[in-house]
């Protein structure tokens, strides 16, 4: 005799591969839009610099009409062993109060107030001796070698001169413009001395020497400033060479800089390294920033040349910058939306549009209105982890301790022109602790609605990003910035 199967007798047979099935498919999608984090592959690598490792093995190239510079991590050049929490728990100090500087040097060029530097009070110092401008290069000034942080916030290239008033430890040696035959001062009723107005929101002052040489004085908001005079020098880039080079030479230094000689000004005014080497270069600059996780990683600086010399993973996207005249020297992006995890945020802080990008900045700072619904989404797709404190400028954190990996829903920022950035996983967490025990989301509240967000270095990690001057345009992609 045959038995018959019953229709809901197969149903309740199909059913439990049918769940199965449709939690696999649940499971995918929650997974859609989120990236792996091993958490114990990110352990702090702790190195030490010196003067040998800080500049004669930094190395360089030319290809296809480019120069490519290397990129360490600013702590290669310390000198010193570095501590992971002393490190990243005094980095968020500095770093918010070189974004203060920034918004209170965007608000003065706004309402056109510039500072005369006789008037000026120097800055005191916090005594932190670690800094928040992050990476560095090395460059050939007056046929010396010259270690130097990379700054696109900044215009004005400088490093400490002999003889030094009062200058602070630096691995390399300390630039003589006295031995050197191409050096010569910058006089003060000159052109190139009434641009330090727009270059640094400080104008030149007249020296009392005959005739007066031009002084300057730049200050950046941690308790870092430079002052000196205005000098002309030849300078190397890699294999390509600049006559007559407007630099600072610095008499008096004080700051957070971390051994290195001084600071590469990547703005965009006159003064700029940009601007000296557009005939050369175009006005066409690019990084790719290497992790901060291993102090010894190299990314690279790319001066000119085209996309060919770029080894990006994903096709570029350009956007343009917003024009704004009075705030010419900064580069400003539309910035359209944001995405977490493949949900679109709505937020009225988009309406703004306007973000500046700034290698010398670490962490990304967002309207508030942007980052409560960044926040709140974020918690929504990373949830059921335990909590930990909040830390400085960032208030979600958790304790992951306990997990060799976590699932990460992913970051990316939208631009006018469906230019895109998708911010590597490194850079949406931040480790207060090296033993995970207190991990952040690595993006920060502005104090105030009106304030300029700023797009930090911490985020562009593993970036191509292409500052394309002429044209106007900054383009993003995909890349390993392990090595050169």
């Amino acid at each position: 005799m045959v038995t018959k199967v019953k229709p809901l007798t197969i149903l309740s047979l199909l059913l439990p591969f049918m769940v199965s099935l449709f939690l696999l498919a649940k499971g995918a999608h929650c997974f859609e839009g989120k990236k792996k984090l091993h958490l114990h592959k990110l352990q702090w690598q702790q190195k030490s610099g010196s003067s040998s490792s800080c500049v004669s093995h930094q190395k360089s190239r030319i290809e296809m009409g480019a120069i490519t510079l290397e990129l360490k991590h600013k702590n290669y050049c310390s000198g010193k062993m570095v501590d992971w929490n002393e490190q990243q728990q005094n980095l968020l100090i500095l770093d918010n109060l070189h974004v203060q500087y920034l918004q209170s040097r965007i608000k003065n060029m706004i309402s056109g107030n510039i500072k005369d530097v006789s008037s000026t009070e120097i800055p005191l110092t916090c005594g932190i001796r670690l800094q928040t401008l992050n990476y560095i290069a090395t460059i050939e000034l007056g046929s010396r070698n010259m270690t130097v942080i990379v700054d696109t916030g900044s215009d004005l290239t400088w490093v400490q001169c002999q003889p030094c008033k009062s200058c602070y430890n630096q691995q390399d040696p300390v630039f003589d413009p006295s031995i050197s035959p191409s050096y010569q001062k910058v006089l003060c009723n000159s052109s190139t001395c009434h641009a330090l107005e727009f270059a640094t929101g400080n104008s030149g002052v007249c020296s009392s020497s005959s005739p007066p040489d031009c002084n300057y004085f730049v200050s950046y908001g941690d308790g870092s400033y430079t002052r000196g005079e205005l000098g002309r020098e030849h300078l190397g880039l890699g294999k390509a060479s600049v006559n007559d080079f407007i630099f600072g030479c610095g008499r008096n230094n004080k700051g957070l800089f971390g051994g290195v000689s001084g600071l590469m000004g990547l703005g965009r005014s006159d003064l700029s390294l940009v601007s000296q080497t557009s005939e050369i270069f175009g006005g066409l600059f690019s990084y790719c920033l290497p992790s901060t996780q291993d102090a010894g990683a190299s990314g690279s600086l790319i001066l000119g040349g085209n996309s060919s010399v770029f080894k990006n993973s994903t096709p570029i996207t350009y956007t343009n910058m917003i024009p704004n005249p009075q705030l010419a020297t900064f580069y400003i992006l539309n910035l359209t939306g944001i995405s977490i995890g493949g949900k679109q945020l709505q937020a009225s802080g988009f309406a703004k549009g306007g973000i500046l990008i700034d290698s010398g900045t670490v962490i990304t700072r967002l309207p508030p209105s942007i980052y409560s619904a960044l926040k709140a989404e974020f918690l929504k797709q990373f949830s059921g982890f335990p909590s930990a404190p909040g830390f400085s400028i960032l208030d979600t954190c958790f304790n992951l301790s306990a997990y060799q990996e976590v699932n990460i829903p992913l970051v990316k920022m939208e631009f006018e022109g469906n230019a895109e950035m998708t911010v590597d996983v490194t850079g949406i967490v931040y480790f207060v602790k090296s033993d995970a025990s207190q991990v952040c989301l690595a993006l920060a509240s502005l104090s105030y609605e009106d304030e300029t967000g700023i797009i930090g270095n911490y985020q562009q990690k593993n970036q191509r990003v292409i500052y394309d001057t002429k044209n106007s345009q900054l383009g993003f992609a995909g890349e390993d910035c392990s090595s050169m």
